[in-house]
C-alpha cells in the first residue's frame, strides 16, 4: 500500500507463486528465477531499466518518509546507489543507478555477496564501494524474522495492517514463539 502511493515509473513484484487478492492494481509481476537469494535479486535488476529501488517484504514498516531520500527527483545525480541496512546485520533496500550510470553490471553489484548472514549488509555496501559508488544510506529499519520482531515491528506501526495482523493472532501465540525459540 505505501508502494502504490509513492511516484514510481513502475512497481515491479518478483513473486515465487501466484499473485493474490492481496496484491494492489498497478504491479507488474515478474517470476522470481531459480537459485541463491543474490542471484535472485540480481536478475530483478537485470529486469527493469532506469534507476531500480528493490525492497524486502519483511520490512511491513516502510514508509514515505524512510523512502523519501531515494525517491528524491535527483537522488541517483548523488548516488549511483543506496542502501537500507537493517538491525539484524542485512539490508531492507538497495537502490542502483541505471546501468549506463554504472562501471559494473548492476548484476555483478549483487551476485556472490553472502545472504542472510549478520555481515550481508556490511559485504553489499562493501561491494558498492569497491566499484566506487557513490552510496546513500537510508534509515535502519528491522526486518521481520522472528516472533520478536513481529511485535517490535507492528509497535513501531501501530496502525498498518501488519499490527493488526499480528494484534489478531490468537492470544499469546507470539510470546510462547519468543520463549521456545520457534518461528511464528
Amino acid at each position: 500500500a505505501t508502494l502504490a502511493a509513492l511516484p514510481a515509473r513502475r512497481r515491479v513484484l518478483a513473486l515465487d507463486g501466484r499473485p493474490g487478492p492481496w496484491l494492489p492494481p498497478g504491479f507488474d509481476v515478474i517470476p522470481q528465477v531459480p537459485g541463491t537469494l543474490d542471484v535472485r535479486l540480481a536478475a530483478v535488476f537485470g529486469a527493469c531499466e532506469g534507476p531500480v529501488l528493490l525492497l524486502g517484504m519483511d520490512t511491513p514498516q516502510i514508509d514515505a518518509a524512510a523512502l523519501a531520500p531515494v525517491l528524491a527527483p535527483h537522488a541517483f545525480a548523488h548516488h549511483e546507489a543506496w542502501l537500507g541496512p537493517a538491525s539484524d546485520g542485512g539490508f531492507w533496500a538497495l537502490g542502483l543507478a541505471a546501468p549506463s550510470a554504472l562501471p559494473v553490471p548492476r548484476a555483478a553489484l549483487l551476485r556472490g555477496v553472502p545472504m542472510s548472514r549478520p555481515d550481508t549488509g556490511a559485504l553489499q555496501r562493501a561491494r558498492l564501494h569497491a566499484a566506487g559508488l557513490r552510496t546513500g544510506t537510508l534509515p535502519t529499519l528491522t526486518d521481520v524474522d522472528t516472533a520478536p520482531d513481529a511485535l517490535s515491528v507492528a509497535a513501531l506501526a501501530p496502525h498498518s495492517r501488519f499490527a493488526a495482523a499480528v494484534g489478531a493472532l490468537p492470544q499469546g501465540l507470539l510470546t510462547s514463539c519468543t520463549t521456545t525459540g520457534s518461528h511464528p
